[in-house]
């Protein structure tokens, strides 16, 4: 009776762990860590979507059971977001289903989908769900490269022709969690004409639709002419307004798909709180400020974090959209690996990062850098992190040694 469930066996021990086991020690000896690892917004929910949900909770009708695909009204006002924003048209009644939150959404299509056996084609590094999902359904994972480019498809192509049995979907993720790469409209039509050849699903993870911060904004796949004859597509309001403890999220496209997860999540749950759902209608359908102001926000601490990070001799790519920064290894700590570089991090700089192993093992070599601190903590952040490089023999550039961080008071 000791042996591992059948399930469970086929998850590797959490990457994370050990650093986060780290932090938790270094927090109880009274230490203060700047948590940089995680990928959760600490900005407050804009209040007048709070205040729907005060106004909502105090009706006792409300308080009963929800409906599992999400109410009516609800539907719409995501339906009328696609229609917005990517000028997409939706059915709110067979194209459109509410989740809780869009990791929710992905892992029960995924059991909806998936056979034992089934090959699912999931981008290295990525989002442990856009694998695992599939994983404890029983597919076998195949993995593609993540970047959006022509090195993606003729690794799709491959895919293709040496799978057996042949793939039955792919994931996709742009704004991409960890590595923050962003794909335009041209790159999803040659990703649509190559899945409806083939007859393969595409399941889109957007769920960083709306944090930018160039001239790309990212587009919908579902925008494609056809796309939904083929794709799936997961939104969620967790990054957009500040509502990652919420729960609220949607998939929107292929009816097939939609009905599938449907009827999977008609016998797990009831949905949503009802007053969180009806709060979720007025953050679609209200104002839309707070939406270019968080993303102002999330630019202005990635220009503090990449300009402090230089300073110190880090040559980090600045991201072009997410909330993270997707840092290649130093130099001098490139053999210790992705998990040892953490944890040697975050003993000496207290700061914390996610190890790029835990995104797949072509994450190796990276650290993942959340952009969830204010830029007073992020300037101290990266005054630590300069230190540290110092200590161990890394250079700042030239330019920049004359030129400290100012110190917000």
């Amino acid at each position: 009776m000791t042996e591992e469930f059948h399930r469970i066996r086929r998850l590797p021990p959490y990457v994370f762990a050990s650093v986060n086991q780290a932090k938790a020690a270094a927090r109880a000896r009274g230490e203060d860590i700047i948590d940089l690892g995680m990928g959760n917004p600490d900005s407050p929910t804009p209040p007048h979507i709070v205040q729907k949900l005060v106004e909502t909770v105090q009706n006792p009708r409300a308080h009963g059971y929800s409906v599992s695909k999400g109410i009516p009204g609800l539907r719409k006002a995501l339906a009328g977001y696609y229609e917005r924003r990517f000028n997409v048209k939706l059915n709110p009644d067979t194209e459109v289903i509410a989740t809780l939150g869009s990791k929710e959404g992905l892992a029960n299509l995924a059991s909806a989908i998936t056979s034992p056996g089934d090959t699912i084609l999931v981008p290295n590094p990525s989002y442990p769900i856009h694998q695992f999902g599939f994983i404890i359904a029983g597919a076998s994972v195949r993995s593609i490269p993540a970047t959006p480019d022509d090195t993606m498809l003729r690794a799709l192509e491959r895919a293709v022709r040496h799978s057996v049995p042949k793939p039955t979907a792919l994931i996709v993720n742009f704004p991409s969690n960890p590595t923050a790469y962003l794909a335009d409209l041209d790159f999803y039509k040659e990703l649509v004409a190559f899945a409806r050849r083939e007859e393969i699903f595409i399941l889109s993870d957007l769920a960083y639709a709306e944090i930018y911060f160039g001239d790309l904004v990212p587009p919908s796949i579902l925008a494609v002419p056809g796309a939904k004859d083929i794709a799936v597509e997961f939104t969620s309001l967790s990054k957009t307004y500040c509502m990652a403890g919420w729960r609220m999220g949607f998939a929107a496209g292929n009816e097939r798909l939609i009905a599938a997860l449907t009827r999977i999540k008609s016998y797990l749950d009831y949905g949503a709180f009802t007053p969180i759902q009806v709060a979720a209608v007025a953050a679609l359908n209200g104002p839309q400020d707070c939406v270019a102001d968080i993303r102002a926000l999330y630019k202005e601490r990635r220009d503090v974090l990449i300009r402090g990070l230089h300073a110190g001799g880090w040559d980090v790519p600045s991201p072009e959209g997410s909330m993270f920064a997707w840092a290649p290894i130093p130099e001098p700590f490139r053999e210790m690996g992705s998990v040892e570089f953490s944890k040697l991090l975050l003993k000496e700089a207290g700061v914390a990062v996610a190890p790029g192993l835990g995104f797949g093992e072509h994450g190796e070599g990276f650290v993942r850098i959340g952009l969830v601190e204010n830029t007073q903590r992020l300037r101290q952040a990266t005054r630590a992190i300069r230190g540290f490089l110092s200590a161990h023999g890394v250079k700042a550039p030239p330019s920049s040694a004359s030129k400290p961080e100012p110190v917000e008071s």
